[in-house]
Formats: C-alpha cells, sequence, structure tokens
C-alpha cells in the first residue's frame, strides 16, 4: 500500500492511496457475497449461484461498484489510525480501479487550520450589573395568583384591577376602519404591564357600552434607521369584571411556591434570591458573549466552507427537531436556514480559534476529569464509570469541557468593568436618539 497525505491549504488536504488487488480482495470476495444474495440465476435459487458463474457474468460490475465502498473503508482506517480530524464530508475526487490489478484514489477533505492567535489576553470588557427592580418580586406573586384572583361583574372601571371585554378595531389617522384589523370579544386585563398605558388611562372612568379610542406612537430601529409610526384605536367597551384577590392562605402559598414556602415572607424571599442569581447568570451570559465577539473579530479568518456548512445544518436540523417536538404547524426552513447562515460562520471561526487557543496556552481535559465526573454520576445511577466515561466521549462532553476551561481561562486574563447595567442601557438609548 503507498500512502501520501498533500496540504492543499492551512484547512485542506488530500490523501492518495495506491493499493494492490491482493491487498483488497478479502473486501472484494465479501462484495461479491453481498451481491450473490439478491442475484438469480437459471437453475438456481436465489442466493445460491455459484459465486465462479457470478463472477463471470457480474464480476466487473460488483468490483467497480465495491471499489468505492473499499476507497471509503481505507480512508477512515487511515484517520484512525493517524488520529486526523475532518470537520466536513470528505469528497473522492479521483478514483481508478483496474479489476485483478490495483485501486488508486484520492480524497479531498478539511480540517481545522493552525491559527497564529493575537490579542485574546487584556481585553477590556463591561460586565453588566443588574439591580432587581423595585416591586418586581411583589409582580411576579400577582402574576402566580391570576388563576387564583375571582372576577365580579361591574358597570364602572374604577382602576386598573379590572378586566374588560371588547371589540377592538384599528383606524385610520382620517378616522376610517384601518383594512380588516379588528379583534372582536378580546379580553384584557388592565393590570398587565404588556398592556398599552394608552388603553389603562382612557379606559379607566369608562361605562359597559361605551365607545372611547387611544393613540399611541410606535418607535423601534431597523438596523439604524428609526421607523415611527401611530397607531389609532376605536374601542367599545363590552363588558367589565373586577379583579377580586384571594385571601392568602398557607395552602396557596405552598401550591405558587411548589411547597418551597408556607408564608409569603418566605416566598418573597425565594423569590428575591431567585432574581439575584438570574441577573448574575445574565451578567456572566453577556461577558463571555462580548469577550468571544472580541476575541473573534481580533483573529478573523475565512473558515472551511464545508465545516461552516456542516455547522449550519446541525442549527437547521435542531430548529427542525424542536418545531417537531414543540409541534409548530409551519416549519419555514427557508428563513431558518436564513437566520443561521452568520451564525453558523461565527460558529466555524469560534470553534476553531477555541482549538487553537487550547493548544497554544496547553489547555486539555484529561481523561481523569472524566472519570471524576462519571464517578459522581456512577453513585447516583448505577452505570459503570467505564460507560458513563464512553457516553461522555461519544457525546462530545471533553469538547464542551475544554470550551469551559478556555473561556475561564479569557475571563481570568480579561479586564472586566463592571457597569450599572439601566444606567448604560439608557445611556445607548440616548446616543441612538441623538443619531
Amino acid at each position: 500500500m503507498n500512502i501520501k497525505l498533500n496540504e492543499l491549504s492551512d484547512s485542506e488536504q488530500q490523501l492518495e492511496v495506491t493499493l494492490e488487488y491482493g491487498e483488497i480482495s478479502p473486501e472484494i470476495e465479501n462484495a461479491y457475497n453481498e451481491e450473490r444474495k439478491n442475484i438469480t440465476l437459471d437453475g438456481f435459487r436465489k442466493g445460491k449461484a455459484p459465486i465462479g458463474m457470478i463472477k463471470k457474468i457480474y464480476g466487473e460490475a460488483i468490483e467497480y461498484k465495491a471499489s468505492e465502498k473499499i476507497a471509503n473503508k481505507k480512508f477512515w482506517d487511515f484517520v484512525d489510525s493517524e488520529k486526523l480530524k475532518p470537520v466536513s464530508t470528505p469528497q473522492i475526487v479521483d478514483i481508478d480501479f483496474t479489476p485483478g490489478s490495483s485501486l488508486s484514489f484520492k480524497i479531498k477533505f478539511e480540517i481545522k487550520p493552525k491559527l497564529r492567535l493575537k490579542d485574546y489576553k487584556g481585553i477590556e470588557v463591561e460586565k453588566p450589573l443588574f439591580k432587581i427592580k423595585e416591586g418586581e418580586v411583589q409582580k411576579e406573586i400577582d402574576y402566580l395568583l391570576k388563576p387564583f384572583l375571582q372576577y365580579q361583574t361591574a358597570d364602572l372601571i374604577e382602576n386598573s384591577s379590572f378586566r374588560i371585554t371588547v371589540n377592538l378595531q384599528r383606524l385610520n389617522d382620517d378616522g376610517t376602519s384601518f383594512q380588516e384589523a379588528k379583534n372582536e370579544n378580546m379580553v384584557i386585563d388592565l393590570d398587565d404591564e404588556k398592556v398599552n398605558k394608552e388603553l389603562v388611562t382612557n379606559a379607566i372612568g369608562r361605562k359597559t357600552g361605551e365607545v372611547f379610542g387611544f393613540s399611541f406612537v410606535d418607535e423601534h430601529y431597523h438596523g439604524e434607521e428609526m421607523h415611527i409610526e401611530k397607531f389609532n384605536y376605536r374601542t367599545e367597551l363590552l363588558k367589565i369584571e373586577k379583579m377580586i384577590r384571594p385571601e392568602i392562605t398557607e395552602e396557596i402559598v405552598k401550591k405558587i411556591s411548589g411547597n418551597k414556602a408556607s408564608t409569603l415572607d418566605e416566598f418573597s424571599l425565594i423569590l428575591h434570591k431567585n432574581f439575584e442569581e438570574y441577573y448574575a447568570k445574565q451578567s456572566e451570559e453577556m461577558v463571555e458573549n462580548n469577550l468571544l465577539n472580541i476575541v473573534v473579530k481580533n483573529n478573523d479568518f475565512v473558515p472551511p466552507a464545508g465545516f461552516v456548512s456542516t455547522v449550519h445544518k446541525r442549527f437547521v436540523e435542531l430548529e427542525r427537531e424542536n418545531a417537531k417536538r414543540y409541534k409548530v404547524p409551519h416549519f419555514d426552513e427557508k428563513s431558518v436556514a436564513e437566520y443561521y447562515k452568520p451564525r453558523a460562520e461565527w460558529n466555524a471561526k469560534w470553534q476553531i480559534i477555541l482549538e487553537n487557543l487550547a493548544d497554544a496556552e496547553g489547555i486539555k481535559v484529561e481523561d481523569a476529569e472524566l472519570e471524576q465526573i462519571a464517578q459522581q454520576e456512577a453513585e447516583k445511577t448505577g452505570i459503570s464509570v467505564a460507560k458513563l466515561v464512553k457516553y461522555y466521549k461519544d457525546t462530545n462532553r471533553n469538547e464542551s469541557m475544554l470550551e469551559e476551561k478556555v473561556i475561564k481561562f479569557l475571563k481570568e486574563n480579561a479586564v472586566i468593568k463592571e457597569v450599572d447595567a439601566e444606567k448604560r442601557i439608557n445611556e445607548k438609548k440616548g446616543h441612538k436618539h441623538e443619531s
């Protein structure tokens, strides 16, 4: 067997192999035996024709068909023995087979390129600190209590603690109906913070059967361009219901807290802690995302197209599976694929930078670390450590652990500046309005 590995570029290699016929004869014989199962010749039952006759009649076709499978098998045998790491589907670019003589082939494949990384230490990045807003915990409690609310029919809307049923018609600026934009028998909780404030303000003091209007202006950005749109509505008030809040009992508190608390004070403390943990996690994720974006920007390059395509297909397939799981009626694969194009390219770049950075800094995941995790899991599940370690490797657990280590390294070597999240958001809004 003659093997030659050629480097076509920093991200593409080509394997050239020449095999004598004797080296592939076992695979050729296997091909005959497999094909024999489906062949019927006169005088013989299906699958029982003599191999000699099959070779005489179909030999050339069977061997040519087998040659491509053999080439692929030999390629992957070489990949395993040399610990190569193709990152996309390999392609046979040339194959030359002469029955009884030899098999030669060339297979091209992509690899993750070696990069000379720069500017990944000492990066300045902001860490937004989120504070729990006044009334945030109470809002969550009110939301969880909604199933326990009772409603009493009323004639007058006294405040926002009411539920109303309306016919809502959008209007043009001249007061005519806006096409078919009408919602009938629409139920609205006036204390829901998502409900338009102008509607709530104009509804208070109204009686059943009254008709009133409200308007608001929506400002939003499409990229860097601000769009301003005015909305006018005519509201016919069909029904008014007053919200009657329940008496807070221990039973109710246990239900809304999942049996974690018996009193509202206890539950409030739990919610407060949950908010703190949630905001802390958000802050860390924003630091990581900003940091990784800067690292990729500082080391930008063109990733292998096949690898990007593989990542892209994985994203789309995951969305397709989620759509099935959650029974999404119409999965728009074209839109999903378009949405994930830039994300797939960024992810491919990051995966390659990640591996290069780990090599440069000697960051590794040792088998002992996987075994330690497996040991802890084995005590809980009863599954053997060896099986768990194999499962971790088969599902690329070591790769996710490596990424965690690299991100930790980047954060430890970054200059992280804590800033007030709300203040920074308001500053950015101000800059957008000025521009």
